[in-house]
C-alpha cells in the first residue's frame, strides 16, 4: 500500500481527501483480513488510500499512542522548532519498534507528496488535515468541542511532522522506497 501511494500519490489531486469507493473498499478490507492475495495495483490510488487510512485507524491505541496523547498533544506548544523536533524525537523513542518503522514509511509517502503539493494540491496542512485522525486519538471520548481542538492541536503536529520528518527521522527517509 504505502510503496503505491509512494509511487503515485505526489501526481494524485487530493489524495487523502478523496475516498474510494466505499464498496470496493469494503470488499477489499474483507480480503485483505482474510489473508487473500490483493493486486492494489489495479484498484484506484484513492481506494488503497482509503483502505490506508482505515489500516492506521484500527491499529490498537494509534500508531502514535494514546498513552502518550497527552504529550503528543503539548509537543506544539513548546518553544521553537529545535525543542519541537527534540521532544518529537524523545516521544518516538518510548513507542514500539513497529510503530517508528511504520512512521518512517508514512511520512516518507507524505514528505514525498508534500513536495509536489504544486500538481497534487496535497500541502503539509491538507494532508495533516486528512490523516491526523487516523494517527492519534483521544484514549476516551470526549465532548465534540474537546475532539474539534483535540483534532485540531493533532493536525498542527502532524503538518509540523511532515514539514520536518528529514530533521526529525533523518534525511534517509526521502529514499526509504529506493528508485521505483
Amino acid at each position: 500500500m504505502l510503496s503505491l501511494l509512494y509511487q503515485e500519490g505526489p501526481s494524485t489531486e487530493g489524495i487523502f481527501r478523496r475516498s474510494g469507493s466505499a464498496k470496493t473498499c469494503k470488499e477489499l478490507k474483507e480480503k485483505l483480513d482474510s489473508g487473500a492475495e490483493v493486486d492494489l495495483a489495479c484498484e484506484s490510488i484513492f481506494v488503497t488510500a482509503s483502505l490506508f487510512k482505515d489500516f492506521l485507524r484500527n491499529i490498537p491505541g494509534s500508531i502514535l499512542s494514546s498513552q502518550l496523547c497527552d504529550k503528543w498533544v503539548s509537543v506544539m506548544d513548546q518553544g521553537n522548532n529545535e525543542e519541537k523536533i527534540k521532544s518529537i524525537q524523545r516521544l518516538i523513542e518510548q513507542l514500539p519498534r513497529a510503530n517508528v518503522v511504520l512512521l518512517r514509511y508514512i511520512f516518507g509517502v507524505l514528505h514525498g507528496i508534500e513536495m509536489r503539493s504544486e500538481e497534487n494540491q496535497m500541502n503539509a496542512f491538507n494532508l495533516a488535515i486528512c490523516i491526523a485522525p487516523s494517527l492519534l486519538w483521544p484514549p476516551v471520548s470526549s465532548t465534540p468541542d474537546i475532539e474539534s481542538e483535540f483534532t485540531k492541536k493533532i493536525s498542527s503536529l502532524v503538518q509540523f511532522l511532515t514539514e520536518n520528518c528529514c530533521r526529525i527521522f533523518g534525511e534517509e527517509i526521502t529514499t526509504l522506497f529506493g528508485e521505483i
